[in-house]
């Protein structure tokens, strides 16, 4: 082994494809004789010195993290503050990672874990540790700016798009005399992009999803219900797919919890699917089904998109191209160079430009009714959806994913009193 070791970890919500990205960091690392630890659940592994040893794991197993979902070293929700407000965590960080003869650190995550990237990175530079710092992308949600889309997204938008045409298929066979509208909610705090996925279900003009309310557009219920009574009465039925970040003029969540925050200080949100069936069927009087397939929109990996699989492998590599070669500060970021045919190369790109920052959707991606996507937006989802890679299945008919030993590395220091 070289001199140094490569701390990895995983941030955020996990998707269908984020071990995918894990595995390509850590075959990768060995590739160049680099030794690889894991932080068990985000950046709290590092503080907590809870590190597990990756070189412990067999080839076989590391190459099956591509087909397993989930995070396999766990994940967290945690976010480190500036330099001086949280001085004794990043002087507790620098006691573990030089403990540990860390030298490269990568956080595979969204806009929150480049931030804590990015702040480790400047850590590393006020203090003259030697330290290179590199973000990987991650979330279901595409709102990571810069990066034309982010790894986990096109697996969860084809599985949006694929759940949205096979409800439609049963709505449309029980609206004679059962169920006339049925509505879909789906992750999406500021940005509309999985709302925008479910719109592929449909190509005619009838065709569901009839309704799709984005949060870039505010929420207006005479209008919503005005769209809902018209296109059963055309169509028979109705489907609407709905963000789960769908706000009020004023601004305010429609599906806001209490006012509650989760641990990076963002709304708890959730609910909206239903809330909206009951204002359908109190208002209208229509019959209505609602759902909220919460996590397994993210970790439906037996319908992951091949392109999507393609790309969290070819970030993780990048990322530990980019971390050897002391590229610091900076995230591999996916440039789609053309769209017909579909191609793209990974570049790096500051996390200066990153962090922090939200990629909503444009304007010219949503139709003039505000409830469907346009040709544009359907140009650029299209190809992230494309090309199917399934797990093996075991004898018992189940996907065959993936548990790890993570055998943990022996503590050196005292335990972490935070």
């Amino acid at each position: 082994m070289g001199k140094g070791t490569l701390l990895y970890a995983q941030s955020g919500g996990v998707t269908a494809v984020i071990n995918a990205t894990a595995g390509a960091v850590i075959q990768a690392a060995r590739g160049r004789k680099v030794k690889v630890l894991a932080a068990r659940n985000g950046i709290l592994g590092a503080l907590r010195e809870d590190l597990v040893d990756t070189s412990r794991e067999s080839a076989a197993a590391i190459r099956a993290l591509a087909h397993t979902p989930g995070g396999a070293f766990g994940s967290c929700r945690f976010k480190l503050k500036s330099l001086d407000q949280d001085q004794d965590k990043y002087q507790r960080l620098l006691d573990v990672l030089d403990a540990h003869d860390v030298r490269w650190f990568l956080y595979n995550g969204g806009n929150d874990s480049a931030d804590t990237a990015l702040k480790l990175s400047e850590m590393a530079r006020v203090t003259g540790y030697p330290l290179t710092c590199i973000g990987v992308p991650k979330t279901v949600d595409n709102d990571l700016v810069v990066t034309d889309t982010c790894p986990g997204f096109g697996s969860a938008a084809k599985y949006t798009a694929v759940s949205v045409a096979e409800a439609a298929l049963d709505v449309a066979a029980m609206a004679d005399t059962s169920t006339k509208v049925f509505v879909y909610e789906v992750m999406g705090r500021h940005a509309g992009w999985l709302a925008a996925a479910g719109g592929l279900a449909g190509v005619g003009k009838d065709d569901a999803p009839q309704v799709i309310l984005f949060p870039e557009i505010a929420y207006d219920e005479a209008k919503f219900l005005a769209r809902v009574q018209a296109v059963v009465k055309k169509v028979g039925w109705c489907v609407v797919v709905v963000s789960e970040g769908i706000r009020h003029a004023d601004g305010r969540f429609v599906a806001d919890a209490g006012g509650g925050k989760d641990a990076f200080g963002h709304s708890q949100l959730g609910g909206v699917g239903p809330l909206l069936a009951a204002t359908v069927k109190d208002k209208l009087g229509l019959k209505v089904h609602w759902t909220v397939p919460d996590y397994l929109q993210r970790s439906a990996r037996h319908i992951a998109s091949a392109t999507d699989l393609a790309q969290a492998q070819a970030v993780g590599k990048a990322a530990v191209d980019y971390a050897l070669a002391g590229k610091n500060g900076v995230m591999p970021v996916i440039v789609r160079t053309s769209s017909k045919p579909y191609r793209w190369k990974i570049a790096p790109a500051p996390l200066a430009d990153i962090a922090n920052r939200e990629k909503t959707m444009p304007k010219v991606f949503i139709d003039r009714s505000g409830f469907g996507i346009t040709a544009a937006c359907r140009a650029y989802l299209q190809p992230l959806i494309k090309g199917e890679a399934p797990p093996p299945y075991r004898a018992d008919g189940l996907p065959d994913y993936v548990r790890l030993k993570n055998l943990p590395v022996a503590r050196k220091l005292p335990a972490w009193k935070g």
